[in-house]
């Protein structure tokens, strides 16, 4: 089988990290390259992440490029509360020696599509969508292009987590989630409605550390320090595993199940800022313009995760 062409998208970030090793570790997958954007921590951590993460799976040739150091409109909105002072947890990984790419992630996204066949890359934003937003807007030609948009973000009848009502991902940069779900292209999304199903409970972070590589370990850290306020908060066995839900879905689509939907951003009100209004019941005319997840099987889930990870 021909290995499907992806490009991650992303703001290393505890999950992210995990969910850039399923990629890696998974040959249904061809990683074309990684994008870092502006999230979780800064860009310049965000991108120095994402090669630790490569050198740690053994992916030094992984090509990381540096895209949009903050939101169109707003101010940068981080997350360190969630992910630590480095963005990557308890985890503690040598710093990379492998060189960032020259090209601005935004630049070389639109040379990468512009290049391809119409409807051969899939791309895979973990974080918010800054760089994806400003590829379009740079170059609407690429659109074309685009197989599909799988992201994480946005959130319905879970609400939200930065603020009552919006997700972080959306809330970070509100006006580039407008323009790609504005776009046409064809988007899935997975939000917290499903992401909140996927808790890392205690049995599953300690298989994952049994692993006993370097990337099980790390991973076992990571999932431990992830989402710990949620936990405590909401009285759960567990923190929820975000991004690696778009990857999974890529390998094990029948693990996830949801329905078409119109999804709107919301970016005129302060209150419900980066709110994905979601007309899950079909009350309004509004063309359906994304698949929303809601559903997942939480074992299947995590099983396919561990037995990627052991991979690497």
């Amino acid at each position: 089988m021909t290995p499907r062409p992806i490009i991650i998208d992303t703001d290393p970030g505890t999950d992210d990290a995990v969910a850039i090793w399923l990629a890696l570790a998974s040959p249904e997958l061809e990683v074309l390259g990684i994008t870092a954007v502006a999230g979780n921590v800064p860009l310049a951590l965000t991108e120095r992440n994402a090669r630790q993460l490569c050198e740690l799976a053994g992916r030094p040739e992984m090509k990381v490029f540096a895209g949009c150091a903050r939101p169109l409109l707003r101010p940068l909105v981080t997350a360190e509360a969630f992910h630590g002072e480095t963005g990557l947890g308890a985890a503690d990984l040598p710093q990379p020696t492998t060189p960032l790419q020259a090209d601005h992630a935004v630049d070389w996204l639109v040379d990468t599509l512009m290049a391809a066949a119409d409807g051969e890359i899939t791309l895979c934003p973990i974080g918010p969508l800054t760089n994806i937003a400003m590829a379009i807007v740079k170059e609407p030609r690429i659109l074309p292009k685009i197989q599909e948009v799988v992201l994480m973000g946005g959130g319905f009848f879970a609400g939200g987590n930065i603020t009552p009502a919006a997700e972080f991902n959306i809330y970070c940069d509100p006006h580039a989630a407008d323009v790609v779900f504005s776009s046409g292209v064809k988007l899935t999304m997975m939000p917290l409605d499903v992401t909140h199903q996927a808790r890392t409970t205690r049995d599953r972070i300690a298989a994952v550390r049994a692993l006993g590589t370097p990337v099980g370990v790390a991973a076992a850290a990571m999932m431990a320090s992830h989402g710990k306020h949620e936990e405590e908060d909401r009285d759960q066995d567990g923190g929820p595993l975000h991004d690696p839900c778009v990857i999974a879905y890529l390998l094990a689509p029948d693990l996830f199940s949801g329905r078409p939907c119109h999804v709107h951003v919301e970016t005129s009100s302060e209150v419900t800022m980066g709110m994905t209004v979601v007309d899950w019941w079909g009350v309004t005319e509004r063309p359906k313009n994304c698949t929303v997840m809601n559903r997942i099987d939480a074992d299947g889930f995590f099983a396919l995760l561990i037995e990627r990870l052991a991979k690497l």
